[in-house]
């Protein structure tokens, strides 16, 4: 920003006090800022609200931080435009706790025009209310701005979202700089979902594991996190985050969102009940999903773009936790549809640094829309990272090998050229059976990876990837050089972790 006149001042101090300016409105609760979002709402078949944005999905090629990116004038202008429009727009104010743990919770406060209501009433959704905190992040987001671009000041907590009326620039705004915090504070922030799971062992006692499930948007990431896994008293799952978390240097795993997800529902049915049910209830606030005039709903279809989404409430979640924080990590899942992936692997650390960093996904529609579907690496699964990316991967060795958290890589798609499908009823029996450490586990001479000799519930060998794959040992070692290649390209990434490509 410019050192001249009212530049000069922190930042903070040149936002109005939104109990005070004039042009402000304050804190209104959610019935009002639906009200005041009436306007652009469809009212669905469930009596829930229904909006259409402009643009429907993250500006991901116009974002710039100012730690990995020169701001130029023209950024600074742009920072300016934001901070000085809070002068005289008539604006709405809303403030939300994100985060409870004493270690990681920040009052965020988010500036939007009137007009715009219905960002607000979606973002406040997925948060819980600050209670008069001083605010830690602010977010200025002016929609109707002639240029989309996201300009974000890490060390000042701040983020201008021009020209984008969608929702997730509002949330994940917030989201990047609670993970940017974390690391700060020797911890490591993750675009991951987090799980309590309480099973019976092999001597049928009692054991409490805390998952973490990493994963881009819509690789189904919500879809295990969220699921129950089909268990009975007094063994239980219950999810506790469904987005973005924090790793604590004392093992503990921070969780960000108290009041909502949002999820996408291209695809939803009721072979997701407890999502389904959600997004179907009154309370649900629906973005881009097709809605017509009578208000009958369409989840199946992409009238408006296949990155549908709905903001759920947690209370409409039987199987969220009413704790959004994780007392222990004890598993990681690294969420993949590489078709050379068997369903799971088992990963000493290094490896799992290596999965860390190799963040192999597909593209989704909340990412580039025009690539959705194409096979990807986005380091962590996280496309957030503010800072190097290659001191993310060391640390996240150096957290999970201090805490000794079990490390997995598991495929949620296909092996080979789609002949054998990973369902989802195949995952979640992986999952409950590694949770209950009852997975005999050999380490494989062919595919290099420690994978399962046996799965209760599950005939593993019908999964073995090589006979799904034509040509297996060689598409293997190409998979090897592209991988080590690319993680070639982190100079800050340590030698004894790039060497660890498996």
């Amino acid at each position: 920003m410019s050192e001249t006149g009212a530049e000069s001042r922190p930042l903070a101090r040149r936002l109005p006090d939104p109990t005070t300016a004039s042009n402000v409105r304050y804190d209104p609760s959610l019935a009002e800022l639906r009200e005041l979002a009436a306007p652009e709402e469809t009212t669905t078949e469930f009596g829930s609200a229904s909006y259409v944005s402009e643009v429907r999905s993250r500006s991901a090629d116009r974002t710039k931080n100012a730690v990995d990116d020169e701001f130029d004038d023209h950024d600074h202008e742009l920072i300016d435009v934001a901070v000085d429009s809070t002068d005289d727009t008539e604006l709405l104010c809303v403030d939300r706790q994100m985060g409870r743990h004493p270690e990681a919770s920040f009052c965020c406060r988010l500036f939007v025009p009137v007009e715009h209501a219905r960002i607000a009433y979606a973002w406040a959704t997925l948060f819980e209310p600050a209670d008069g905190q001083d605010p830690d992040l602010y977010t200025v987001q002016l929609p109707d701005h002639d240029e989309t671009a996201i300009r974000v000041l890490p060390d000042d907590g701040f983020t201008a979202v021009l020209g984008s009326d969608y929702i997730g620039e509002a949330k994940k705004s917030f989201l990047r700089l609670f993970m940017y915090r974390i690391k700060q504070q020797g911890g490591l922030g993750l675009h991951a979902g987090s799980k309590r799971v309480r099973v019976r062992d092999d001597d049928g006692e009692l054991r409490t594991v805390g998952q973490v499930f990493m994963g881009l948007s819509a690789t189904g990431k919500s879809t295990l996190t969220s699921h129950g896994c089909w268990l009975e008293e007094p063994e239980d799952a219950t999810m506790v985050q469904d987005d973005v978390c924090g790793l604590l240097p004392d093992g503990s795993v921070a969780g960000s969102e108290g009041g909502g997800l949002f999820i996408k529902t291209i695809g939803l049915d009721d072979e997701q009940p407890e999502l389904y049910e959600a997004a179907t209830d009154e309370s649900a606030i629906l973005e881009n999903v097709a809605v017509d005039d009578d208000g009958t709903v369409h989840f199946d279809e992409d009238r408006y773009t296949s990155n549908s989404r709905a903001i759920i409430r947690r209370d409409d979640l039987e199987s969220a936790a009413a704790e959004i924080d994780l007392d222990r990590l004890d598993q990681v899942f690294f969420i993949t549809r590489n078709p050379l992936m068997p369903p799971i692997a088992k990963l000493d650390p290094a490896q799992a640094a290596v999965a860390f960093m190799l963040g192999e996904s597909i593209e989704t529609s909340a990412g580039d829309p025009s690539r959705a579907g194409e096979s990807i690496r986005v380091v962590g699964t996280n496309p957030f990272i503010i800072g190097s990316e290659g001191e993310e991967g060391n640390a996240f060795h150096d957290l999970v090998d201090a805490l000794e958290v079990d490390c997995y890589v598991i495929n949620t798609g296909y092996l080979g050229e789609e002949s054998k499908d990973i369902g989802v009823a195949e995952s979640v029996t992986v999952l409950t059976e590694v949770a209950r450490g009852t997975v005999e586990w050999t380490d494989d001479e062919r595919t290099g990876l420690t994978i399962p000799r046996s799965i209760p519930g599950l005939d593993i060998d019908d999964y073995y990837v090589p006979d799904h794959v034509d040509d297996y040992d060689a598409a293997l070692a190409e998979l090897r050089a592209d991988r080590r290649d690319y993680l070639e390209r982190f100079d800050d990434l340590r030698e004894e972790l790039t060497d660890a490509v498996y």
